[in-house]
Parts: C-alpha cells; structure tokens; sequence
C-alpha cells in the first residue's frame, strides 16, 4: 500500500510555528531595535525591496544572504548577531551586542546600521529603541538611583516579571538620540531563552504600541470631517420631518452622504481594523509577562491604562460613530426613498384614473361616431339600392318612395351589423355571430 499523500503546505506551515525563535540572551548585554514602514499602503508594499535592504546590509559584512522569499533571518554581522523580521506593515532589525559599553544607552551602539544604508531605507523609521540587559543587585535601591539617571521619572514604568526573575523599565518618551530606553535587571541564573523572550515582549509592546496610535492620528485626522457629515445628516433628516415636499432633492442628497461615508469607511477599515488588532498584541504582550508592583512604582499596565489605552478608546468610538452615521444615513435613504415611491405610486394611481375616465370619454364618442356612420353610411346605402332597385319599383307598381321606404331598415340593419363586426373583430373579439 503507497504512502499517504502529505497536504502541500503541511511542512511549511508545521515549520512556521518555529520560525521565529526568541533570541538566546545572556546577561550582561545590549541590544538596539529598529522598525521600518513604508508611510502608505505598507500592506500592498513590495516585499521584495525589504529583503533586498537586508541583503545590502549582509553584503557589507560578507555574511550569507536568506532564501529567496523569506520572511525572516538571524545570522551575524561583524561581532554582532542580527535578526531581522518582516511583518505585514513593517520590518523589524534587532542587534545584540555582548557587554555594557562604557555608557549606559550609548547611540553609538546604532552606528552598526550605516548611515547611508538607512538613508536607503525602504520606509521611514516607526520606532526604535535601546535596550540594556544587566543583572540584578541586591539592593533595589541601586535599580532606582539608575533609573532615576536614565529615565524620565513622571513617566517612568517599572514592574518585577516573570515570577520575580526579571525587573522592566521605560519610560516610552523618545531620547535626544531619537531612540526609546528600556532597562532590564535580570536575576542571577536566569535561563538565556527567558532573558531572550523578555527582550523580545518589550520590543513588540513599544512596535505595536507605535502601530496602533497611527489608527488614533488617523481618527483626530477625520473627527472635523465626520462632524460635518454629521451635521449635514441631521439636517436632511430634520428636512424629512418637515415633508415639504423636496424628497427628491432630501434623496439625493442623502445618497451623496451615504457615499461619503461609505468611502471614509472603505479608507478606514483597514487602519481601525489594524489599530484593534495590535492594542490586542499589546495587552497581551503585557499580560504573559506577569507584572508586579516594584518598590510602588506604577506597571507598564497601569502606564497603559493611563496614557494608551484612552487614545484607544478614541479610536473605538470613532469606529462606532462611522458604523452609526452609515447605518442612519442607510436608514434614512431607505426611508425616504419609500416615501418617493409611495408618492410616486399615488400619481401613477392619480393617473391611471386620469386615463380610464379618458379611455371612457373616447368610448362613448367613439359609440356616437359609430351611430353617426351607421347614419351617413346607410344613407349612401339606400341610395344605390334604390337605383338599384327602382326599375323593380316599375314593374310592380310602387312608387319610388314606397321602394325606398323599403329599403331603408333592412339597409340599416346591415350597415349596423357590419360595423358592429368590424368593431369587435378589431377589439381581439372572436366572430360575431
């Protein structure tokens, strides 16, 4: 018996689970990050020119080139290791460098990436970032005295994760460097694969945090837009009230609305789609690290309950009021448009009674015409027949009014009879008899 036949894509999409490994980290370390996105229609972007940006970057340092079509890649660049992913709206470059340097958050460390090659760049930059790996003190107080000099302390989150074994700060403000800062403290022993997942959890909660408020500039961008359409809305509908008897003008306006929301709407499905799927990621990005609270400092969720989450919001209560509005005007459309054909319906009724009084008024004038050209017709008729007939009046001794006398009813009779017939047979009646 042969084999079973395997699915075509089972091995490939078996493999893609494992495709992207957490980084293996030990502490002490460095790592930079970098996002990329092109600033329109980053989903319908050529792929093929990020890949050909990462190769550029490998040729420098004589390291192997990915496969055709890949989406992701890890290997070395000089003495550090690079990983690079691509995402549906951005690509991702992180390098990890063993050691602290001689300062903390050095934006020398970003000189690995040419300043010519980012030039090139396929996108603009969405976020990066800087992230310094150390082991934890045993005095907490330390951790504080050096937050206290690298972070913005009104801003500042910091939270002990993953059952202790790490301690997390940023501040999420943007350094003089143009660079994010992120701190980790990590406890002696840590596994290299969980310092590598906590690296990696904070580079994805600052990227999609980044992703997502571009759906919230993009609703403070429509806001006066959509509060004029709204106006406009409630103005047709007050007009609809009214029934002053413009509904064809109400209607058309109220289908051109109708398309402008449906085109905003067409414009924003995908942003607001996106922006909802990537406040997902981060809040469980946050959640799987397992927050708690160190020395009374407030968490990354509480940071995002404050700071991120009301932009949020905003950007959910602008999605419902494009929904709404779309589906007032839809309704109100739809209600008007009834009305038009109703009032439509009541003239066509209007003139239909018009035109059967009509067709009635032609009936009895079109039977008045009849009798009439039975009349001019049967004179005519008696006529020839009494010529016809006169000599026939001679041999019988009637005179020739008697004979006409006697020709006139039998004449009428058939004059009568054969306009009857044609009538009738002209009407789709059958033979009448």
């Amino acid at each position: 018996m042969p084999p079973i036949q395997d699915h075509p894509l089972r091995f490939k999409l078996a493999n893609e689970l494992h495709a992207r490994p957490f980084p293996s980290l030990t502490a002490p370390c460095r790592a930079i990050y970098l996002a990329i996105k092109q600033p329109k229609d980053a989903a319908a972007r050529d792929r093929g020119a990020d890949l050909a940006h990462l190769i550029d970057l490998l040729d420098r340092h004589e390291t192997p080139h990915p496969q055709p079509g890949a989406t992701h890649y890890q290997g070395r660049i000089g003495q550090f290791m690079l990983k690079w992913e691509q995402h549906t709206e951005f690509v991702t470059y992180t390098v990890f460098m063993p050691g602290l340097g001689d300062r903390a958050f050095d934006p020398a460390d970003f000189d690995v990436f040419p300043p010519d090659w980012l030039a090139r760049a396929p996108g603009v930059r969405v976020t990066s970032a800087m992230l310094r790996i150390d082991e934890r003190p045993a005095d907490d107080t330390a951790i504080s005295r050096q937050l206290h000099d690298w972070l913005v302390p009104e801003s500042v989150a910091v939270s002990e994760v993953i059952d202790g074994d790490a301690v997390i700060a940023g501040d999420f403000r943007i350094d003089p460097a143009g660079h994010q800062r992120f701190a980790i403290f990590v406890r002696e022993g840590i596994g290299q694969r969980r310092v590598g997942r906590i690296v990696q959890r904070l580079c994805e909660i600052e990227t999609y945090k980044a992703m997502s408020m571009l759906g919230f500039t993009r609703v403070r961008e429509i806001s006066p837009r959509l509060g004029e359409i709204d106006t406009e809305l409630t103005r047709l509908m007050q007009i609809m009230t009214d029934e002053d008897g413009q509904e064809e003008g109400t209607l058309k306006a109220l289908l051109k609305v109708s398309a402008q929301l449906e085109s905003l709407s067409a414009r924003m499905s995908f942003r607001l789609g996106a922006t909802g799927a990537y406040e997902a990621i981060v809040g469980q990005r946050i959640e799987v690290l397992r927050e708690e609270r160190f020395q009374g400092r407030q968490t990354f969720s509480e940071f995002m309950m404050r700071r991120y989450d009301p932009a949020m919001r905003t950007v959910k209560s602008a999605e419902r009021r494009l929904e709404s509005m779309t589906n007032r005007a839809t309704r109100a459309a739809d209600l008007l448009r009834t009305r038009v054909e109703v009032g439509r319906s009541a003239q066509n009724q209007q003139l239909l009674e018009s035109m059967d009084k009509r067709a009635e008024l032609q009936l009895q004038l079109q039977k008045t015409v009849e009798g009439l050209s039975v009349v001019a017709i049967s004179y005519y008729a008696v006529s020839l027949a009494g010529y016809l007939m006169y000599p026939v009046a001679d041999l019988l001794g009637i005179s020739k009014g008697m004979m006409t006398a006697i020709l006139t009813l039998p004449v009428v009779a058939v004059v009568w009879l054969m306009i009857r017939r044609i009538r009738h047979h002209m009407e789709g009646g059958g033979p009448d008899l």
